[in-house]
């Protein structure tokens, strides 16, 4: 496993995942759904100074303001122009929390761990960072997305 794997299963393990997915620019990923705190429709975020490319600003959340990450540029994919159609997950990792937009969220399932299978090798620092897992399910392929290595550092700083 790697430093930021912070499931109980990792790839090639026994034991049952509940999964969430969901798509971002046509490719399907997903998360534990233990670290969904909740989905909502896009909300206007207040965008702040000083801050990273995939930060699209913050939100407030039933009185904590929280940051809004864009996903799809969090991955290395390219901006998204939020919209209406769009969808915020709002993940916790530890004391961190943020909401990351997606194009959709798909289902919820579950999953026996042995079905994960370790990502390829590629040049990619992304790749290495954010996907632990790749999900080969009914002919389609999920990566399976590490929540604490998504959430900027600061994060802890806005769920306090």
């Amino acid at each position: 496993m790697t430093p930021f794997e912070t499931e109980v299963a990792g790839p090639g393990t026994g034991g049952m995942l509940e999964l969430i997915s969901f798509e971002i620019g046509g490719q399907e990923y997903c998360i534990d759904v233990r670290s969904v705190r909740e989905i909502r429709g896009w909300t206007a975020t207040t965008p702040m100074p000083q801050t990273p490319d995939y930060i699209l600003g913050v939100i407030n959340l039933r009185g904590a303001v929280m940051p809004v990450l864009d996903l799809r540029c969090r991955l290395g994919l390219g901006r998204t122009e939020p919209s209406s159609r769009h969808v915020i997950v709002v993940i916790q990792h530890g004391p961190r929390m943020a909401g990351v937009l997606v194009d959709g969220v798909q289902e919820t399932f579950q999953l026996d761990a042995s079905l994960l299978q370790a990502p390829p090798a590629m040049d990619s620092d992304a790749n290495d960072r954010f996907v632990d897992a790749i999900i080969p399910l009914e002919g389609r392929m999920l990566s399976r997305l590490v929540v604490g290595s998504l959430l900027p550092l600061e994060a802890h700083a806005e769920a306090a």
